[in-house]
């Protein structure tokens, strides 16, 4: 009874002591031992201050995924796709802004943006050139020889089924027959091949090998197939020079900067992925051009003409793969190295440079036909879409060799 008074006086006199010594409980010790004495504590429950932003109402069961995460897993889905199919995806860019807007494109045609282009990607493979991969490419002079044999003297064969077909207006075989008398591509060749892992001193040997001896065989070739026997002149001279100033002076170029500054040579290795990629860039500028300039030609075509020399291009193209890749195959087996890593890199390198044709050098040669065979638009235009159809078809062939190969690689490690 006397303590229930005194607790009644004095309402805040039982904080002081407890009531049973040795009974202290966690708030009791909280106000009544020193600060130095006291330890921290871990609260049993955390309440979110905010709600949730899971999608689906999971309820702990681990369902739901936030809108956040869906939205980064995509930008990186989008992202790696991106990075796997760089080259197509700048190539469908470039003629997606011919098409858009011609003004730009026409405008670099006018300052010949084309050739400072081509020049970039032969500096670039200057740059990227190792010394022991041009000690590859003398090893590997059969397919090499191969190479140089299938462009100048057995692919302008193709031309004369080129030629018999008939569209109206003819001017589009034509161009297709002339384009199959051609050297291989400036650029693109060497490119693809180093996307892939290839031999790119043996592509960069063939493509200037090519086009330097390709100016001697074109007007024979076009003489015999397309012009029926009826001599026709070309500027050798002219073609000659430009192709020593477009292609082997900007190698040389790249070459001379990388083994004179060891330190740039070594940031060019660390950093192949980067050069491929400007390789790409620069590639993606010719088809740029190409269509802004051949835009309005395209649409006064019929679309059904049109599409059927599309599918010409194109057939022609496999054609040249298909055959350049069973002669590589019959070629390294009878050597007896076909499965060989050097073969292979060989092999790949051919493959690519001599089953592609140029563009650049082919308009070179209409314009200074001055209408012999027709309008030079219409012999052009149906160049274009097999030019870019090829560069579009090797790069698919390229993102699955080089998806096969990571595939292999990581089975291995794994195993």
């Amino acid at each position: 009874m006397a303590s229930m008074l005194a607790s009644t006086r004095n309402p805040f006199s039982w904080f002081r002591e407890p009531p049973y010594p040795g009974s202290r409980t966690l708030v009791f010790r909280r106000y009544l031992e020193p600060y130095a004495r006291r330890t921290p504590t871990v609260p049993r429950f955390i309440r979110s201050c905010q709600p949730s932003d899971k999608v689906g109402g999971g309820d702990g069961g681990g369902g739901g995924i936030s809108a956040s995460a869906k939205r980064y897993h995509f930008g990186k889905e989008l992202l790696s796709f991106a990075s796997d199919n760089f080259l197509p995806l700048a190539l469908v860019t470039g003629v997606g802004l011919g098409f858009a807007n011609p003004t730009l494109g026409c405008l670099a045609d006018k300052y010949s943006l084309s050739k400072f282009s081509t020049c970039g990607i032969f500096i670039i493979s200057g740059l990227t050139l190792r010394t022991e991969a041009i000690g590859a490419a003398v090893k590997g002079w059969p397919l090499g020889i191969f190479g140089l044999a299938s462009i100048l003297l057995l692919t302008p064969s193709f031309s004369r089924l080129v030629m018999l077909v008939q569209l109206q207006p003819q001017e589009l075989v034509t161009g297709l027959g002339i384009f199959c008398c051609m050297p291989t591509t400036l650029s693109s060749g060497v490119a693809l091949t180093h996307l892939a892992g290839g031999n790119s001193a043996l592509a960069l040997a063939v493509t200037v090998a090519s086009n330097l001896l390709g100016i001697l065989t074109i007007p024979f070739w076009v003489s015999r197939y397309i012009a029926g026997g009826v001599g026709v002149s070309f500027p050798t001279d002219q073609l000659f020079k430009s192709l020593i100033v477009t292609l082997l002076v900007p190698l040389i170029i790249g070459k001379v900067i990388r083994e004179s500054f060891k330190g740039f040579a070594n940031f060019v290795d660390n950093n192949r992925t980067l050069f491929s990629r400007m390789n790409a860039i620069c590639l993606s500028l010719v088809p740029w051009i190409q269509v802004s300039r051949s835009r309005s030609l395209l649409l006064s075509v019929e679309p059904k003409v049109f599409l059927a020399a599309i599918g010409i291009g194109i057939l022609l193209h496999l054609s040249l793969l298909a055959f350049n890749a069973l002669s590589i195959r019959i070629l390294s087996g009878l050597s007896g190295d076909y499965n060989s890593k050097n073969s292979k890199g060989n092999g790949t390198a051919v493959l690519l440079v001599a089953s592609q044709k140029t563009l650049p050098v082919m308009v070179a040669v209409v314009e200074q036909l001055r209408g012999a065979f027709g309008e030079p638009g219409l012999l052009v235009l149906p160049c274009v879409a097999a030019h870019l159809n090829q560069i579009m078809i090797d790069s698919i062939l390229v993102n699955v060799w080089l998806r096969k190969s990571n595939a292999s690689s990581t089975d291995v490690k794994t195993a």
